[in-house]
């Protein structure tokens, strides 16, 4: 099967978007289907507001479709919701061509934390925006729950996974500081809620890995935590390895990647009890979900690194791309939806 994934989200980008699908489109040609992407390179771009490294795309219909054709996929996965997404629905929907779609971000409540946009209008242009996929795949249980609970339709269920040759326990530390060591790897951006985490007293030090438009302003406002800039590959394995905790301080995450990325190197989690965490942690024993997040942090010093190590075992890159193209399979002898005429031609 070949398979055309439209994302707005790509290279140079580094998130937990670009990184799944990379990494699940590396699993699938194992399992026998073929990924290819459509994706802003090639077009022109402007800087998203407010995080001006990242670019979206003037997406040229024609261009989208003259690349659909040339692609010749059995399949269409539109992976956001972004000009590259909204160009490719617009050519499905004229072509009659069944498509997926998935829900990686929580984009209302990133919008209302920056503008006063009430979250339940964004989230009406969502829904507007998948009503008419075969499948919507949620990244867990919780978020399937949510969005069915919002009047989306058909959500399923497509789980992340984590490199074990990449991620694991390491004798050698590279991060000398005070210990203990809390951890946090990820965006630099209002929604993480970093405050959270750097406002609390701690024993030992506090180390923030990753970039982001609210890192000068942190640094500045928090100079006693250790600032360290992204990292990935080795480096950022290393960095996991080095560390005692992790925690996670945001609450609008709809997964966290970085979850299990810790607990593939041995760290327990600290975190709120909100989606994700209650999801990748849930009741394993392998982190502490206390809404007192100085609490969670000094129970999950006491938890052995070896069941966070165990933990992580069930996340694997096969078994997402396994969900992935299963939820495909599943999504293919659907009959295409036919959305009342006020709708379907509300954007089109």
């Amino acid at each position: 099967m070949r398979i055309l994934i439209a994302t707005d989200a790509w290279r140079p980008q580094i998130n937990g978007v670009v990184h799944s699908l990379e990494r699940m489109a590396a699993a699938a040609r194992e399992l026998g289907a073929i990924c290819e992407f459509l994706t802003p390179q090639g077009f022109p771009t402007l800087p998203l507001p407010t995080y001006p490294d990242v670019r979206l795309a003037i997406a040229n219909p024609r261009e989208i479709a003259r690349r659909i054709d040339q692609a010749a996929p059995d399949h269409i996965h539109i992976a956001t919701e972004g000009p590259i997404g909204l160009a490719t629905r617009f050519h499905c929907r004229r072509a009659g061509r069944i498509f997926t779609t998935s829900y990686h971000t929580r984009f209302p409540e990133y919008v209302r934390a920056r503008l006063p946009i009430p979250e339940g209008f964004t989230y009406d242009l969502l829904r507007w925006f998948h009503a008419p996929a075969a499948a919507v795949m949620a990244p867990t249980p919780t978020i399937r729950d949510e969005l069915t609970k919002r009047r989306f339709s058909r959500v399923r269920v497509w789980s992340r996974g984590v490199d074990h040759n990449l991620f694991y326990p390491r004798r050698r530390r590279i991060l000398d500081l005070p210990r203990p060591i809390f951890l946090y790897v990820g965006r630099l951006a209002v929604e993480k809620n970093l405050p959270a985490l750097l406002d609390l007293s701690l024993p030992g030090s506090i180390v923030v890995v990753g970039d982001g438009p609210a890192r000068a302003r942190l640094q500045r406002a928090y100079p006693n935590a250790h600032f360290l800039g992204a990292r990935s590959g080795e480096a950022l394995a290393q960095t996991y390895a080095s560390a005692d905790v992790f925690v996670f301080p945001s609450r609008t995450d709809t997964f966290g990647i970085v979850l299990i990325e810790a607990l593939a190197s041995g760290l327990p989690v600290a975190a709120f009890p909100v989606a994700g965490p209650l999801d990748v942690i849930g009741d394993s024993g392998a982190g502490a979900l206390r809404e007192d997040l100085r609490i969670a942090c000094l129970e999950a010093l006491t938890i052995p690194r070896e069941r966070a190590l165990d933990h992580s075992q069930r996340f694997t890159w096969t078994e997402s791309a396994r969900q992935f193209l299963g939820n495909i399979d599943a999504s293919r002898g659907w009959k295409r939806f036919e959305a009342p005429r006020e709708l379907a031609t509300a954007g089109e």
